[in-house]
């Protein structure tokens, strides 16, 4: 089930704590379409004609972008990928929901899932309009949270008030498959705000909620002002009390089917799971990465050289081969975020007998610790496991 990501590089403004490329400038916009249409026509075989059944458009801020423009970049890919053929039809919203009520055998082929990121200030009503004559079918709306203190913290764009605006009047348009993100860990978050903020986002009926932790990454606004002491530090103690506390979206019937991912059953983000499942995927846009299951190769994070190059035809990326081991470490790292966890029977299959003793012996310390269970030749990670993610899988690689 391959994937194809688009990056949109624009933003309004630069949030704190991102370090994703992207530009605070909206002046080469015309310019970046232009340029990314082109490197849709250069990257045509890279999937070997895998028909694509996700596509996914982050940033940045995709929605900066009006539907009428964003639909021209699927038109584009429909045209020069190989996307599943039940994309190729136009399958607006409007026509889907006609559909619905439909009989399996009277129903057109489900269209893929087609994910865009969106802030929400921009989901005006004119923007939903637009958006409903376009194949968008998954929407992720930023919200990060329902409280103005820690939205002005993180330097966002929207205020809480705009947030439950936006989400509401998707639904009244008929986008049902709906996904909000949240931080976690932000020093002006309580835990009783941040219980609320889980509590809000059920009341909604959000089928599926992605929950980060804030982290200080390296060169970030975040980082800057933090040293120079402008903003307070992260409490990491603050992060596993509102990490723990998720249980109770366990409780309210989602499933914890990644580390930072809850879903209620069957609105999983299937983009999101062929990255942690290994399926291969082509990323477009300055800063993307692609992988076929051999190799990995990620596009220049500039965008004065992305469009220089792409609209030249030249390739602007970087690309190296993967040994078997960085493909196992890669396959501990990914899998052991999941519900699905790491199948030792995959290991033994894909990588020999040698790396399968050598992660069953690395695993003994950890089950013995009660940060890994094992359960019919499948890995999991313990609740408690998850508060060392990082830790647990590293241990476990061939260096």
């Amino acid at each position: 089930m391959a994937g194809i990501y688009i990056h949109i590089p624009f933003c309004r403004c630069k949030c704190h704590y991102c370090n994703f490329f992207s530009v605070a400038s909206r002046k080469h916009k015309p310019a970046f379409l232009h340029a990314l249409k082109k490197e849709i026509e250069l990257t045509r075989d890279y999937l070997a004609g895998q028909p694509v059944h996700t596509v996914y458009f982050g940033g940045g801020t995709p929605s900066l972008y009006t539907p009428g423009e964003l639909q021209e970049i699927l038109g584009s890919l429909a045209t020069l990928h190989p996307l599943s053929s039940a994309l190729r039809p136009p399958y607006p919203l409007t026509l889907l929901l006609k559909e619905k009520g439909k009989s399996s055998a009277q129903r057109p082929a489900s269209p893929p899932e087609i994910t865009m990121e969106i802030n929400p200030d921009d989901v005006t009503e004119a923007f939903v309009a637009g958006l409903r004559n376009t194949w968008f079918n998954r929407l992720s709306i930023g919200v990060q949270s329902f409280f103005e203190e820690d939205l002005k913290w993180l330097n966002r764009s929207h205020s809480a008030v705009q947030a439950i605006k936006a989400i509401k009047r998707l639904q009244e348009a008929g986008y049902t498959n709906i996904s909000i993100d949240l931080i976690y860990g932000i020093p002006t978050l309580t835990d009783d705000h941040w219980e609320q903020n889980l509590e809000q986002a059920v009341s909604l009926k959000i089928p599926h909620i992605s929950t980060y932790s804030l982290t200080v990454e390296p060169h970030t606004a975040l980082d800057i002002l933090i040293n120079k002491g402008k903003l307070e530090k992260i409490s990491e103690e603050g992060s596993i009390r509102h990490f723990k506390r998720m249980q109770y979206l366990r409780e309210a019937g989602y499933l914890h089917y990644e580390i930072s991912n809850f879903s209620l059953p069957g609105s999983e983000s299937k983009h999101n799971s062929n990255y942690w499942k290994g399926e291969h995927y082509l990323g477009l846009g300055p800063s993307a990465h692609s992988f076929n299951g051999v190799s990995r190769q990620w596009n220049v994070a500039s965008l004065n050289e992305y469009i220089a190059k792409t609209s030249a035809g030249e390739s602007c990326f970087e690309m190296e081969q993967l040994t078997p081991d960085q493909r196992y470490n890669e396959y501990v790292m990914t899998s052991l975020r999941t519900m699905w966890g790491c199948d030792s029977q995959k290991i033994m299959d894909d990588f020999g007998y040698t790396v399968y003793g050598f992660f069953k012996n690395s695993a003994l310390p950890f089950i013995e610790k009660e940060l890994l269970r094992e359960d019919k030749g499948i890995y999991y990670l313990t609740d408690e496991g998850q508060l060392f993610t990082d830790q647990v899988s590293s241990e476990l690689f061939m260096v």
